[in-house]
């Protein structure tokens, strides 16, 4: 393997490990890792993001550079309109989720998270996919190199994100025995995704224009 590919894996990974930190990942898997009382719960949460969002890149990725073809705007614009929708979706079970007693669901509660965390990754793997696909075909030569890429890539996103979910798990374990607190902490954190998730479809919507390329399709 030559040594300029092997800096372009290496700095494929330390680019996953960035992109697990965009605001949008960060604050989808919150409204999930804020509600553990085990640090290890909210750790694996961000593995299990960052499983489905490699998935995803990897499905999608590989076959439009197979096909050699890209994107078109519209439809790159709309999965990432999905992930405002999803931001809200959560944050939204957030709330739901303070109302109620999660001692008593905590147990069966971890399952069902690593099921919300992978279905973030793959939702996010989709929004990704179209700027994903034109860095790896800008930096490698083959198919094979561009699988290896995405799996790396993917290996730093996990990495960045199961840091990311241990920090951010640390302050819910240790408020979690106060159920005033550990309850406004988990509350914070859906609020924050709704209003994340708002803004982001606005901006999608209205700013980037996505609303405009909607209503002139309907029209063809």
């Amino acid at each position: 393997m030559e040594i300029g590919f092997l800096s372009v894996l290496s700095l494929g990974f330390i680019l996953g490990v960035k992109h697990a930190m965009e605001p949008d990942h960060v604050i989808a898997v919150s409204t999930i890792a804020s509600q553990s009382k085990r640090l290890s719960v909210s750790s694996l949460t961000g593995v299990f993001w960052g499983i489905g969002h490699t998935s995803t890149l990897l499905i999608i990725g590989m076959l439009l550079i197979l096909m050699k073809g890209g994107i078109p705007d519209s439809i790159s614009m709309s999965l990432e309109f999905l992930v405002g929708i999803m931001l809200v979706y959560f944050g939204i079970s957030s709330f739901r989720s303070a109302k109620r007693n999660q001692q008593s669901v905590q147990h069966s509660h971890h399952h069902t998270s690593y099921k919300k965390s992978v279905f973030m990754g793959f939702i996010h793997g989709l929004a990704g996919s179209a700027a994903m696909v034109l860095l790896t075909m800008s930096t490698v030569n083959s198919v094979w190199e561009g699988i290896l890429y995405i799996l790396i890539f993917g290996g730093g996103t996990i990495v960045g994100m199961l840091l990311f979910t241990t920090i951010l798990g640390v302050p819910f374990i240790i408020s979690s025995k106060k159920v005033r607190l550990h309850t406004g902490l988990i509350k914070a954190a859906g609020g924050i995704s709704i209003l994340f998730g708002i803004y982001y479809m606005y901006n999608l919507g209205v700013s980037e224009g996505l609303f405009s390329m909607w209503f002139s399709a309907s029209l063809k």
